[in-house]
């Protein structure tokens, strides 16, 4: 399956602008957890670049 980086990226934005203290700007591990608990991604592989597009994004 291959991901489309807007996906990523459209949901990372929309993460960001609903829940901004859910983040934090460099724990990814942190930032997987609160992608996992905030959407109902089954995918780890999506989860992990949704997270770590956040963490980039933090920071």
């Amino acid at each position: 399956m291959a991901i489309k980086p807007d996906y990523v990226k459209k949901t990372g934005n929309i993460l960001l602008e609903r829940y901004p203290e859910a983040f934090s700007r460099e724990d990814f591990d942190h930032n997987k957890e609160a992608v996992t608990r905030l959407t109902n991604i089954e995918s780890k592989e999506v989860r992990n670049r949704v997270a770590g597009y956040i963490t980039h994004k933090r920071n």
